[in-house]
């Protein structure tokens, strides 16, 4: 399932999949603008069938956090 979050990542981000670590963030991934992170979460919630709410929103600082938060949610990504 994370490969699945890497390419919804690198498809937002316009970055390659295997670029994409627990570690990225804006500061790694230039193109992970405010615009594109709201682009983002639309995906992982229409993808992953998810509601995030604001406080998750911003809580966001690398893809660590997002797993996180996806397992909060009650989805599996097998890691």
């Amino acid at each position: 399932m994370s490969e699945k979050l890497f390419k919804i990542i690198s498809k937002v981000m316009n970055v390659n999949y295997e670029n994409i670590t627990d570690e990225s963030n804006p500061s790694t991934i230039p193109s992970w603008t405010s615009f594109n992170g709201y682009v983002l979460l639309y995906e992982l919630e229409s993808n992953f069938n998810v509601k995030f709410s604001i406080d998750e929103a911003m809580d966001v600082k690398n893809i660590a956090d997002i797993k996180r938060h996806l397992k909060n949610h009650g989805v599996n990504l097998n890691d």
